[in-house]
């Protein structure tokens, strides 16, 4: 392996230190995220592309390592999405719940405290949220969705930017912050 391969993966379990937050942390965040989701984008209509439930469920399914915690915070937060939006219940829920999973499974493997990942990791689950919800109101709802793939990369790299200083400020709000 290389330099860079060596630095991305873990390389001892002191680094794997599993995230711990208050409780306070684990309701408000995402409730938060929700509701700006929910509300802000009708004032604002510019922000409608940004998924901070999405990111939020990434970054603490990352953060947890557990991949079981992973999915209960995705399914938590997406049914929450699901029960304030005007999709059909259990969309949101079923897409987050596999994005926590993945999100825990790859932090088990690599350095998820490096931003050059964060970034890349933010941009491909934001993709693959896109997908499988699309994948999902298709086959389950038969809704005749289109997929705009050109401006479903520009809302995921722009995401993935927005990802990068929401995850250094949920850093700071870590019990076991160095």
């Amino acid at each position: 392996m290389t330099g860079f391969d060596d630095h991305l993966l873990l390389r001892t379990p002191a680094k794997s230190k599993i995230s711990r937050y208050g409780a306070a942390v684990w309701i408000a965040v995402p409730l938060a995220a929700i509701l700006f989701q929910v509300y802000i984008p009708r004032f604002i209509p510019a922000l409608s592309y940004l998924e901070l439930p999405l990111l939020v469920t990434t970054y603490f399914s990352l953060m947890s390592r557990r991949p079981v915690t992973g999915a209960v915070a995705g399914a938590v937060i997406g049914l929450l999405q699901d029960s304030l939006s005007h999709q059909p219940m259990g969309l949101f829920g079923i897409s987050k719940t596999l994005v926590g999973y993945f999100c825990a499974s790859l932090s088990l493997r690599f350095d998820v405290e490096n931003n050059l990942l964060r970034f890349l990791l933010a941009f491909f689950f934001f993709l693959f949220h896109q997908i499988l919800f699309w994948v999902l109101s298709r086959s389950l709802l038969g809704a005749a969705l289109e997929l705009q793939a050109p401006q479903t990369i520009i809302y995921a790299a722009l995401n993935a930017v927005v990802s990068l200083p929401l995850f250094l400020i949920l850093d700071k709000l870590r019990s076991d912050a160095r």
